[in-house]
């Protein structure tokens, strides 16, 4: 993979061959890259910043052979899906993955969000409730908690939250692809677990999402779903979202988060299960940072199977 100052790469950097099929599948209006392995119910993996669908090459072919059709979506603005300069906020992009279930011929789906996927995961969860069978979300608190926290917990969650604050400066895509996209690999030691990041695989994941990252646009895009999030506090478009995501989930929802994440602290996303009204677990993973499918992949994978098949 390339790492030379300056240069660009194009979207094919993320097309890696596997035991996997890549398609295109088109949703709300744009053309989305999927990979997808197995047959049977679906189970659509949403992946994280500064992340594209590679975050689950290990769990898809595992929950393949376990009766499943697994899905990894490279999420709008990133990866080789289409870039779009807007539709970044919360109604948007949950009508991507609505979009993309029904694109995929699928009634319903067990949709598995990490991070900004997991908040992803919540509001598609909220919005749109019947498509989604059963949630999982990592290292992501019920996006009402964390805007709550970001302004009543300032030593806590609001110094945690200071590199997405940064993205708020305009053009600040420029510094996340600036030298390779080494500001993509400092953000990936700030918030993975201390394990992980002095392990033999985070060098080769850092790679991949620094090189990813500097597909044209991509970086723009990543931050602006960031961006929407602090715009949107003090706009009506902002105040509708919140009002709607009160509403109680009936989708089953298990949370699992790392004791160690530094970007979406335990303790705001404890509490997240005031907001469902159906069956929901909390398990707290021990030594573990804010990229648990990474950190602990066979943990995440049986937890995920057990949910999807209860």
């Amino acid at each position: 993979m390339t790492e030379q100052r300056g240069e660009t790469v194009d979207e094919s950097c993320v097309l890696t061959e596997g035991p996997w099929t890549h398609r295109f599948v088109g949703a709300n209006g744009s053309r989305f890259h999927v990979v997808e392995a197995g047959t049977g119910p679906m189970v659509l993996f949403l992946h994280g910043f500064p992340e594209h669908w590679w975050a689950w090459h290990q769990l898809l072919p595992a929950v393949a052979d376990a009766g499943f059709r697994a899905v990894a979506v490279d999420l709008r603005g990133y990866g080789a899906s289409d870039k779009p300069p807007r539709g970044y906020d919360g109604y948007t992009l949950a009508a991507d993955v609505a979009g993309m279930i029904r694109g995929l011929g699928e009634r319903s789906a067990t949709v598995v969000g990490t991070g900004s996927g997991g908040m992803i995961g919540w509001t598609v969860a909220s919005f749109h409730p019947r498509l989604v069978r059963r949630l999982v979300v990592l290292g992501a608190p019920h996006p009402l908690r964390l805007r709550a926290a970001i302004f009543a917990d300032p030593r806590g969650q609001f110094t945690a939250a200071t590199p997405t604050l940064k993205f708020q400066l305009p053009r600040y895509e420029h510094v996340l692809t600036r030298d390779g996209g080494r500001a993509v690999e400092e953000i990936l030691r700030r918030w993975g677990g201390p394990r992980w990041v002095a392990g033999p695989d985070f060098n080769g994941y850092a790679s991949r999402y620094r090189e990813a990252m500097r597909i044209p646009q991509a970086a723009f895009c990543a931050l602006e779903g960031y961006r929407w999030a602090f715009r949107s506090v003090l706009r009506l478009h902002g105040y509708r979202f919140v009002k709607l995501m009160q509403r109680p989930l009936v989708t089953p929802t298990l949370q699992l988060h790392g004791a160690l994440d530094q970007a979406s602290l335990p303790r705001t996303a404890q509490g997240s299960g005031r907001y469902v009204s159906a069956p929901y677990e909390w398990r707290l993973l021990d030594q573990i940072g804010h990229y648990p499918h990474l950190e602990a992949p066979e943990l995440v994978l049986g937890e995920v199977l057990r949910w999807a098949k209860s």
